[in-house]
């Protein structure tokens, strides 16, 4: 099949927040506000309450949205009606159904477990609303549906790049297969299509994004946003198309970078599993390294088919000509596996040898269950260092001497000192700067954008490790020098500093070139 004019866009959970007056998601008056919107599609979640009642509600428990740890099963429909009052309470799905009735919209019901299918079912069913109902979620879940509404229009729940064969079809009879955005790209829209089935995917919030989904041919998109993305599918963006590309791939990234600080925050909670080993005792490896490389690879062959794709743990290799992502999925991992909460994230694009979007994890994060999260810190060439909605500026140093008073940083060569370390932690010493190592290079070289020191070094350049920080700190207004002294984000396989200007890198990379100059006497001695 061949998908004709823009796709349909589904408001998620209604229209909510700042788009609907403060409404929160999944409530009649998120409904209200996206029929108000012009919405055709919206979706809801839902779930039971202990005396059985269908409510609309995505988390199990009340936490997120109403402060309360309460699970909605633990609660009676009556204990329900007392959070909220009007159309902003947890409302019924009989609820929506009418509110709904006569607009013409269609409403999508989701759930992400089985146990409120049967009951949904039952209410759409029995109820004299005339609103169209489609279904989407678990699996299991759509398989009861089906059962009780046969002719129900069932969305297929997908996770693989990989297409579903006429056998995952078969089961179920879908009439849309609906899959996270980030692993749909143009082969996967192509085969879906050529089964006769459409694609929908979830949940799209940058225009440059849909508007590239739409040009796929995708058929669907759940959107926050429902107002923002109506000209970006109907092709009328203003700007060129490398800047609509560039914003599509900086959005991409934070995604990644998000996920990736969601995956490590739940490692930390949960517990990481076994740790193994690489090349050395020192050189650790773990599940949470695995999946993150894996997650982000699919992502990236998905949205950038053309690019190269190099990772610390899968490895692979490029030529120079074509644009490469370089990622290491948790740099600092032997803290990670150590119980010491300092790791970071590193991902890359590099086109002619120089990083033009990064993101790296600010191990310094909110706290969760007692454990810090980490959180994104994306730069875009041209465009800043961003860290949760706020532009990064690095304050210049201070003092005659910028290294007077002051903290510095640098790494380790792997569980070793590199030669002129010591040498350089006496000259630094004199000079009373104090020297932090601690254990993860990408952190380390961002740090400086964060307030964290006024300079930094590693002695050797990897862009897995460190691409993504030097963009950071040259986007957050600071210095990036070479082993040379010299301003580059290409420094080479040598060492490379950091600074939140150029006099404090400059003066951290002299002391540097004073230090090894000894250390080389002294051995020569």
């Amino acid at each position: 099949m061949t998908r004709l004019g823009t796709p349909r866009l589904v408001a998620h959970r209604g229209l909510h927040g700042e788009d609907a007056g403060g409404a929160r998601e999944n409530t009649l008056a998120a409904l209200r506000a996206a029929v108000a919107a012009g919405a055709a599609w919206i979706e809801v979640d839902v779930r039971r309450t202990r005396d059985g009642a269908v409510v609309l509600l995505h988390d199990p428990t009340l936490e997120r949205l109403w402060g309360e740890r309460t699970a909605i099963a633990d609660l009676d429909l009556a204990e329900v009606r007392e959070r909220g009052g009007g159309e902003r309470r947890i409302p019924l799905l009989s609820e929506a159904l009418g509110l709904l009735h006569g607009t013409g919209v269609v409403l999508l019901i989701d759930m992400d477990e089985a146990a409120p299918a049967e009951a949904a079912a039952e209410v759409v069913r029995s109820s004299p609303a005339d609103t169209a109902t489609a279904w989407c979620g678990d699996l299991d879940a759509m398989r009861r549906v089906r059962v009780v509404l046969p002719d129900a229009a069932i969305w297929l729940p997908w996770a693989s790049p990989l297409p579903p064969s006429a056998e995952d079809l078969a089961e179920i009879g879908p009439s849309v297969v609906n899959a996270p955005h980030l692993i749909v790209g143009a082969d996967f829209v192509s085969a879906v299509h050529a089964r006769g089935i459409e694609v929908a995917v979830w949940t799209v919030d940058e225009p440059a994004q849909a508007a590239h989904l739409a040009r796929l041919g995708v058929d669907s998109i759940t959107t926050n946003v429902l107002p923002r993305l109506r000209a970006a599918v109907a092709g009328l963006q203003t700007g060129s198309p490398d800047a609509h590309e560039r914003e599509r791939t900086v959005g991409i990234v934070r995604e990644l970078a998000e996920w990736a600080a969601e995956c490590t925050a739940l490692a930390r909670i949960d517990g990481i599993g076994p740790v193994q080993t690489k090349k050395d005792p020192g050189d650790h490896v773990t599940r949470i390294d695995r999946e993150i490389e894996r997650g982000v690879r699919i992502a990236l062959r998905a949205q950038f088919p053309s690019h190269d794709v190099v990772g610390e743990e899968e490895g692979g290799e490029s030529d120079g000509t074509r644009p490469c992502w370089y990622l290491d999925p948790v740099d600092g991992t032997a803290n990670l596996a150590n119980g010491v909460p300092w790791t970071s994230f590193s991902l890359a694009l590099v086109q002619d040898g120089r990083p033009v979007v990064g993101a790296v994890l600010d191990p310094v994060g909110e706290a969760r269950d007692g454990v810090s999260t980490p959180v994104p810190v994306i730069a875009g060439e041209g465009g800043g260092t961003w860290r949760r909605g706020s532009r990064l500026a690095s304050a210049p140093g201070t003092g005659e001497d910028p290294l007077s008073g002051v903290i510095v940083t640098t790494e380790l060569a792997g569980t070793a000192a590199w030669p002129g370390l010591s040498r350089m932690l006496d000259l630094l010493a004199d000079r009373h700067c104090t020297v932090r190592i601690p254990g993860s290079g990408t952190a380390t070289l961002a740090g400086v954008a964060l307030g964290r020191g006024v300079a930094a070094m590693v002695h050797r350049y990897s862009p897995l490790d460190h691409a993504a920080a030097l963009l950071v700190v040259a986007e957050a207004g600071g210095c990036v020098l070479d082993a040379e002294g010299r301003p580059s984000l290409d420094p080479g396989p040598g060492p490379v500093f950091t600074g939140v200007d150029e006099r404090s890198a400059r003066a951290l990379q002299l002391v540097w070139r004073e230090a090894v100059s000894r250390a080389a006497a002294d051995e020569a001695s």
